[in-house]
């Protein structure tokens, strides 16, 4: 398949000062004993990708959890390097770190742009203190502005992430955090609708009958504003929920994922896909910290799956993802997944109404379309 040359690799550091109220990643609170453990496993982890990948391109290395901004410099420094050594690292590797506004200093900035990060990604959520005390942050609005300022001087690129969609939320706060992103000059903004999940406190909140998030039109709403907003402002919508000033700014791990590039996942509970042998497989990685060292130490692998995927669901999650990016999929290479073509009179249908755009080999959703993706996709693959 086309693109098996390269590889974009995730790490996921589960742990955190504190938990989200919203949060349903694989998370948990950090401990000091765990550390060690968990980056000799997450390294034996690499060289077990690497035998499984072959020899391929790196073309990013993307540090989430969790907060991988808490973990010490020397165990980030060992994890790239070792990557760097075991894969080709593309001429314009990314290296990427999400970080919390109150794990930035100039100590860390430095740090981290020692050990070759070169992408932040700031985990701000919003500038306001209320909103920031609505969904459980640990920072305030004057640290996020103050951590964003600091990131702007050193590092090549910053992202900061936004959500929308709480409780209470107006059109004027959302302008409020809006202003003072752009007055930044951030090249690039990701925006995250608040969802409530079951298994989170929120969602614990919502079954005694407090819903942390407002009405679905109202979030809509709040959306198509951002949306028009950072437009005007010269942001391009590239991903349903990602904005960048110019094409330099984008994610490009997040890319490899939306255009169907293989991706290793380390670290418990991380996910990823391989093409081998004319299959792809998807692999699920033991959840619990514990649980992931033990397998490793016993296996050489963390992970807790790893099956072959229906040809079918290869092309559907082609489909899902492709549709997300303005690019677009190509319909050569969906047919080429799933042996047969989309139906045709389904895509002139929703062309006609205004929600793909066709152009030669090229299908992706219209602004309109984007707004109603879920449902665009169903009918599309039903």
């Amino acid at each position: 398949m086309p693109g098996q040359d390269k590889l974009a690799l995730y790490i996921h550091w589960p742990y955190c000062a504190r938990i989200c109220p919203y949060c349903d990643f694989n998370v948990y609170r950090a401990r000091r004993d765990d550390g060690e453990a968990l980056i000799r496993a997450m390294c034996a982890d690499l060289r077990h990708w690497r035998d499984l990948s072959g020899p391929r391109r790196l073309i990013s290395i993307h540090f989430g959890g969790g907060t991988p901004s808490l973990l010490q410099a020397r165990h980030l420094a060992a994890l790239i390097d070792l990557a760097v050594a075991l894969w080709t690292p593309a001429a314009d590797l990314e290296i990427g770190l999400e970080a919390n506004p109150n794990d930035v200093s100039d100590e860390t900035l430095t740090a981290w742009r020692d050990v070759g990060i070169e992408r932040l990604s700031l985990g701000v959520q919003s500038f306001g203190n209320h909103a920031l005390q609505a969904l459980g942050r640990d920072h305030g609005g004057a640290q996020a502005r103050a951590a964003l300022e600091l990131a702007g001087t050193r590092m090549p690129r910053v992202s900061l992430d936004l959500i929308y969609g709480w409780a209470g939320q107006t059109q004027e706060d959302l302008d409020a955090d809006l202003h003072t992103a752009l007055a930044s000059g951030v090249g690039h903004i990701s925006t995250y609708q608040l969802t409530i999940e079951e298994k989170t406190a929120f969602g614990r909140a919502l079954k005694r009958g407090r819903n942390m998030a407002v009405r679905t039109e109202t979030s809509a709403d709040l959306f198509e504003h951002l949306i028009a907003r950072l437009g005007a402002e010269g942001y391009s919508q590239y991903e349903v929920s990602n904005f960048a000033r110019a094409q330099a700014e984008r994610s490009r791990h997040n890319l490899a994922y939306w255009q169907g590039v293989d991706y290793a996942g380390i670290g418990p509970g991380a996910h990823g896909r391989l093409w081998q042998s004319g299959t792809r497989f998807a692999s699920v990685a033991a959840l619990k910290p514990s649980d992931y060292i033990q397998a490793v130490n016993e296996t050489g692998s963390g992970r807790a799956e790893w099956a072959p995927l229906a040809r079918e669901d290869i092309a559907d999650e082609y489909v899902l993802m492709g549709l997300r990016i303005r690019d677009g999929l190509s319909l050569s290479h969906y047919q080429t997944l799933a042996g047969h073509a989309l139906a045709e009179d389904r895509i002139e249908a929703l062309v006609a109404q205004g929600l793909l755009v066709k152009d030669g080999d090229r299908l992706a959703a219209s602004p309109k379309g984007r707004l109603v993706l879920d449902a665009l996709t169903r009918h599309l693959l039903a």
